[in-house]
């Protein structure tokens, strides 16, 4: 993999299942036009895309996902680029077959990304990416706005979220998203042409949630087309699998939403990894949703 303009390069990397990361990225494609910033580092790539600093997706991918991953920059590189473009880029290199891994570089001569793969029937296809200088920085969201306040969160089964904020759409309203301890349940409801409750009961025996912590009575609005930008393109293969996702309120009612996804290798692919090394656990890219409430919020319940 390495030639002699590889000193010049910042990342060099290997990924043996596209499919994973299209997947993933696919989940935080909301419209048909949309900017993404890529940050490299030592530890992996991230993927942010924003909406009007009121919604901010963030796509994980651990250097444990790529076969190799050598990153030689002495400042984390960060640049822009069209989420659709670099998608639909992704997809063409899906159906290749066999064993090998989609090279990636980064900066090509005028700072692209560049794509390369040669299947198990020696053909090469390639592709460079347009790359751009980001116009702003994102915004650095946090749930741990408050040492002294632990947030509010609960796990659920991905597949009844969706479900649920899917049904949500009726009201054509903000969603109030309310998590109260004593009966431990989380409530969404909606107020607009129509009214719409759904409950989730918490009930520890039960397979609905993965985790329930709440210690106070928790109440926000968030606008529907904010909430439902967080499950609205989980393909139904990540869905059927039910990993689960969790939601987390902070002190000031900033809503987070992580779903974990799954990358699966090929049975060929399987058979080359370690049998030696636990390779399964770190096959999963993290995505995080930040959603802000409405400002006339008040956190209490009534």
């Amino acid at each position: 993999m390495s030639n002699d303009g590889d000193e010049s390069l910042e990342l060099i990397c290997l990924l043996d299942n596209v499919q994973g990361l299209v997947d993933a990225l696919a989940c935080v494609r909301w419209k048909r036009q949309q900017d993404a910033i890529c940050e490299l580092s030592e530890h992996g790539v991230v993927i942010m895309v924003e909406e009007w600093s009121c919604l901010q997706a963030r796509v994980y991918f651990r250097k444990e996902l790529f076969r190799t991953y050598v990153y030689q920059a002495d400042v984390r590189p960060r640049f822009g680029v069209s989420l659709g473009l670099l998608v639909d880029s992704l997809s063409t290199f899906t159906s290749s077959t066999g064993t090998t891994a989609l090279e990636f570089r980064y900066p090509g001569p005028d700072m692209q990304l560049l794509l390369k793969l040669i299947d198990a029937n020696e053909t090469c296809m390639y592709a460079e990416i347009r790359t751009r200088i980001p116009d702003t920085i994102p915004r650095d969201f946090s749930v741990e706005d408050d040492s002294a306040v632990t947030p509010q969160s609960f796990a659920v089964k991905s597949a009844a979220l969706k479900e649920a904020i899917d049904d949500l759409e009726w009201p054509g309203s903000s969603i109030q998203l309310s998590l109260c301890p004593d009966p431990p349940s989380v409530i969404f409801r909606g107020e607009g042409h129509g009214d719409l409750q759904i409950d989730f009961l918490y009930n520890a025996q039960g397979d609905l949630f993965i985790a329930f912590q709440c210690s106070h009575p928790t109440s926000y609005k968030y606008k529907y087309k904010f909430l439902k930008a967080t499950t609205a393109n989980i393909p139904a293969h990540i869905l059927k699998d039910n990993r689960g996702s969790k939601l987390t309120i902070s002190s000031s009612g900033l809503l987070k939403v992580q779903h974990l996804i799954p990358v699966r290798l090929t049975a060929a692919q399987q058979q080359q990894m370690d049998t030696g090394t636990n390779q399964q656990q770190s096959r999963v890219s993290y995505i995080e949703f930040y959603v802000m409430p409405e400002e006339e919020n008040d956190q209490d319940m009534h």
